[in-house]
């Protein structure tokens, strides 16, 4: 067990090199590696959730070098929950076809799965880090494979990768160089540790360079409103099942890490009373979810508006953030697994169609309720989810918000909350209303087209339902495992 936070990224850094071992002899050993290790992962992740929520965090310090010299890997509730999360969503992904997911064959020899574990990995490592440097260095692990992951999507999605890369280099760079200023000021790297010597040093403008610098950086990676400007191309462009993986668990991961840093290194007094970070967080994220909302209606490809529609969902975790309460902390904690199925879905869905159809335009699409029936069933459930529909998870994880908002004397984020509601009925039930109508002509594309493969349609139709009993259980997880972690993060 004392192994467990280290095993979880190793394994899939291991099983990256593998896979490319293995990829070179048989293409598809390849995806056998992805999927054993993913699902050994997943398993590892909800032992560690399990144990960490009743006996207590698990710590391994590297090489038997305790802190701060050596690097400390700690499992508590907070770190198992995400790595819970990204195990599930890297499972769906690496089982998912690759050819509606990914957009090739292959035969092709390109090192899709080793890049796919990478990217996973360096999410884990993230997770379970507590040393500012090394999660730094995951962070640009999994940042380096999603620059190669985004721009297997054809000449558009090269460019948007560069563009991805830019901005990425430029969060990495801020965030170092916060790194670089509190071990100035602290001559430590290690979380617990540099929250401790933090004391005493308020007001220290040396300090608050730092925590600007790390915040921004973390708010670029994050995708945070105005921050969001890789985003769109980024999601528009790459293999539907890159844009799962960026949508579901990328950004969720980088606003883990704020969440860590905030309340943990700093504390909530450095970001709420001493600089005002948790107002301009509320405020951005309120911004995001109105820009975002309005901008998904704006747009007829479909896996654009979901791009756009990822940034108002982010912007529901800036509130919860920035709202520092603990039922805050739960609804954001509760939209990050929310948003993760439902995206994810979303975009299995948009693969599954542009494989067999080729479509990618919302009003192209009339008819297509018809022809792919468990398809268009999914696509419904994952909306009505976006929208915050009851029973769905979606309609919960706005439900504690609105809540969380109101308990703060927030009327006005109570007000944005309902009204971006409101926005994605809008154009969610513009795409529901064109899927299953019956027009008199039925677009070139889809005379004839099918339902999606089995491999398309099992993962679907299991993230559309998992939507519902997310919804339908929503009481037992927020009491099990949300509320305690919210109170050992925020006491």
């Amino acid at each position: 067990m004392q192994l467990l936070p280290v095993l979880l990224p190793v394994v899939l850094l291991t099983s990256a090199v593998l896979a490319a071992l293995a990829g070179e002899w048989r293409p598809n050993l390849a995806r056998l590696v992805a999927i054993l290790a993913m699902a050994a992962t997943l398993a590892m992740a909800i032992i560690g959730l399990v144990h960490t929520l009743d006996a207590g965090p698990i710590i391994h310090e590297l090489g038997g070098w305790p802190p701060p010299i050596g690097i400390e890997y700690v499992l508590d509730p907070l770190a198992a929950y995400m790595t819970v999360v990204v195990g599930i969503i890297g499972l769906f992904v690496v089982v998912y076809p690759p050819r509606p997911g990914f957009a090739m064959d292959l035969r092709r020899r390109v090192p899709l799965y080793p890049l796919v574990l990478l990217l996973l990995g360096g999410l884990m490592g993230v997770a379970v880090t507590g040393d500012l440097f090394h999660l730094f260095v995951f962070l640009e692990i999994y940042a380096i494979a999603s620059y190669a992951l985004v721009s297997l999507g054809g000449p558009r999605a090269t460019f948007a990768s560069l563009r991805y890369l830019i901005f990425g280099t430029l969060g990495s760079g801020l965030y170092l160089l916060g790194v670089g200023f509190l071990y100035f000021m602290t001559g430590s790297l290690n979380m617990a540790d540099v929250a401790e010597l933090l004391v005493g040093l308020e007001g220290n403008e040396t300090v608050i360079a730092a925590l600007a610098l790390i915040v921004v950086g973390l708010g670029v990676k994050m995708a945070l409103f105005p921050m969001h400007i890789w985003l769109p191309e980024a999601h528009s462009y790459a293999p539907p099942a890159v844009a799962a993986l960026l949508a579901a668990v990328q950004v969720k991961v980088a606003a883990y890490a704020l969440i860590r840093i905030l309340f943990e290194v700093f504390g909530v007094d450095w970001v709420s009373v001493d600089v005002p970070v948790m107002d301009l967080l509320v405020w951005f994220g309120a911004a995001g979810v109105l820009f975002g909302s309005v901008m998904a209606i704006r747009q007829r490809d479909f896996k654009r508006l979901l791009a756009y529609s990822t940034i108002a969902q982010l912007g529901y975790l800036g509130i919860g953030i920035g709202l520092a309460s603990q039922l805050a902390l739960v609804a954001a904690l509760f939209q990050v697994l929310s948003h993760a199925v439902m995206k994810s879905c979303m975009f299995f869905i948009a693969g599954g169609i542009i494989d067999r159809t080729g479509l990618k335009e919302i009003p192209r699409m009339a008819g297509l309720g018809r022809r792919m029936p468990i398809t268009a069933t999914a696509l419904t459930i994952a909306g009505l989810a976006m929208v915050g529909i009851p029973p769905t998870a979606g309609f919960f994880a706005k439900w504690y918000l609105l809540l969380a908002s109101l308990d703060e004397g927030q009327g006005i984020l109570a007000a944005v909350i309902a009204a971006s509601s409101l926005l994605t009925l809008w154009y969610v039930l513009r795409i529901i209303q064109v899927i299953w109508s019956d027009p008199d002509e039925v677009d070139p594309a889809l005379q004839g087209a099918t339902e999606a493969s089995p491999g398309v349609t099992g993962p679907v139709a299991v993230l559309a339902v998992s939507l519902l009993v997310i919804g339908v259980l929503n009481a037992a997880l927020v009491d099990d495992v949300l509320r305690p972690i919210a109170e050992q993060v925020l006491p």
